[in-house]
């Protein structure tokens, strides 16, 4: 644990290889753009990391937006990583990636072409403002728990929550819909 930042640290081995392997949720949104494009090229760099591989992909959802409500609807889906990464090795790739898709941050809840966060690292809690995990909005979305629970059965030493009961509750109000479109 970093002192400092409160964030676990999982470095291991680097130079043989052996840090330990966690899983992460991951949840993908995006509203600019070509907006499936943009989540199937998140789903293949994030696969593409260093010690990295993609357990489970949900469908693709799409819904309105919140808080700021005047901008077009999201596509979200949620993906289970195993990775050596560590927490905030993790951050800095998610942001590169939404950098690469021309992520630019005008204001907070605002049109993105790509948004990367990560909402639970395996066996890691942290109350960093730069990485608070888990995401401390994720028990309040249903573009994040409906998603969520078409995978958590993949969840490993994660926090004991009935993720499909919330996103039932939350679903009654938000609506979440499987996206039609293209293949995304």
């Amino acid at each position: 644990m970093d002192e400092r930042t409160g964030v676990e640290s999982d470095q291991g081995d680097r130079e043989t290889g052996t840090a330990e392997r966690r899983r992460a949720f991951v949840a993908l949104g995006s509203n600019l753009g070509d907006r499936a494009a943009n989540l199937a090229a998140a789903r293949v760099a994030l696969s593409g990391l260093p010690g990295t591989t993609l357990l489970a992909a949900s469908r693709v959802y799409e819904t309105a937006p919140q808080d700021v409500v005047d901008q077009p609807a999201f596509l979200n889906q949620v993906l289970c990583l195993e990775t050596s990464l560590a927490p905030r090795e993790l951050l800095r790739a998610g942001q590169a990636i939404e950098q690469a898709r021309h992520r630019g941050r005008g204001f907070r809840f605002g049109p993105r072409t790509l948004d990367v966060d990560i909402l639970l690292f395996q066996g890691v809690e942290s109350s960093d403002p730069e990485l608070t995990l888990p995401h401390p909005r994720m028990f309040q979305r249903a573009f994040v728990l409906v998603p969520l629970a078409e995978i958590w059965g993949w969840a490993v030493g994660m926090p004991d929550v009935d993720v499909e009961g919330l996103a039932a509750s939350l679903a009654r109000d938000q609506a979440v819909r499987v996206y039609g479109g293209a293949k995304a």
